[in-house]
């Protein structure tokens, strides 16, 4: 197959740490075509718009994405949005993918192999705010029962890919029976009807929260909304490091965006102190999930555990992009 890839630098350190991703990528898959795009805060400053419509057709036609950074306003800015939640919207990419796992000298704690699956285009981040008076702000959950379902379908998808163990629903339905409840309900049903019924099991939110402290080695596969999974998530990237080395992936219908976690940084915009390698493992869930290339994707992920094993304890300073980039693109 040919590989096509829409790369989307954003705001921030993303145009520093896209180009060793894009470097791996390219040391791997000799055959890849790279198109550049726009999105972000700064798009939106210049064009008016933080997400172009070339952005959109230029990751529909390649059907895979790299996306840096995005920098967000914390204040309501007028005909500003998220770029990367209507990235995530206007293109249908509806789970998100975030792994964690131990690592050599950046993690805390041994054994942890756990991957959090999350709705992602709906629940509170559906945009749905609005002023009841000029004293009360109400946004509205939305919870689907497509939505969840076809969660709960890419769960299967990746417990089959894991031979998960134990797959974990994650909800607040004692609280929200009916938002909350729907997505449990609809998320069971399809899993049990896939045969996980015996490695289902359910954990109020809260509860979730606190065992992903005490043992995130018992965890598998999280299956959860997107609020709760986006929280839950940056918590459990402790284990691996934190959100300096936190990959995702935005996955959808014939679509996928890979996503470092760590945000723009704007504090070290320019230092040479920004770490690749979440981008780069971002790249690698790209190749697993979008591209099937799952031993790739071992391949760079073995890189970096190696890399981490024999350079992780030191500190390059300004040197870390180049220095992590180069030891990485050494290794494959």
């Amino acid at each position: 197959m040919s590989h096509s890839l829409c790369v989307i630098a954003g705001d921030g350190i993303g145009p520093e740490v896209l180009p060793a991703a894009v470097a791996v990528l390219e040391k791997l898959l000799p055959d890849l075509r790279v198109q550049e795009a726009e999105a972000g805060w700064d798009c939106f400053v210049r064009h008016g718009t933080a997400v172009p419509d070339s952005t959109l057709a230029c990751m529909s036609a390649c059907g895979a994405g790299l996306f840096g950074a995005v920098s967000s306003p914390s204040r309501r800015v007028e005909g500003y949005r998220s770029a990367i939640l209507t990235l995530r919207q206007r293109l249908g990419l509806n789970v998100n993918l975030r792994p964690v796992r131990s690592w050599p000298a950046v993690s805390p704690k041994a054994g942890v192999d756990l991957l959090i699956l999350r709705e992602n285009s709906e629940g509170l981040y559906s945009g749905r705010e609005h002023w009841e008076s000029p004293e009360v702000a109400i946004a509205e959950r939305v919870i689907s029962r497509a939505a969840s379902q076809r969660l709960a379908h890419c769960a299967v998808e990746v417990a089959q890919a894991r031979g998960a163990r134990r797959i974990t629903l994650v909800h607040k339905a004692n609280v929200l029976p009916l938002t909350c409840g729907l997505f449990r309900d609809s998320c069971r049903e399809v899993l049990e009807a896939e045969g996980f019924g015996a490695q289902l099991d359910e954990r109020l939110v809260d509860v979730a929260a606190l065992q992903l402290v005490q043992s995130p080695e018992a965890f598998d596969l999280i299956v959860t909304s997107n609020l709760f999974g986006d929280i839950l998530s940056d918590l459990a990237c402790h284990w691996s490091g934190g959100l300096g080395l936190a990959p995702s992936l935005n996955w959808g219908s014939g679509l996928a965006l890979a996503e470092p976690v760590h945000g723009s940084a704007p504090d070290i915009v320019g230092s040479g102190r920004a770490n690749p390698l979440a981008a780069i493992l971002s790249a690698a869930l790209l190749l697993r999930y979008q591209w099937h290339e799952g031993a790739l994707a071992t391949r760079i992920e073995d890189a970096a555990h190696t890399f981490l094993a024999h350079e992780g304890h030191c500190d390059f300073g300004t040197e870390t992009t180049r220095v992590v980039t180069q030891g990485v693109l050494a290794l494959l």
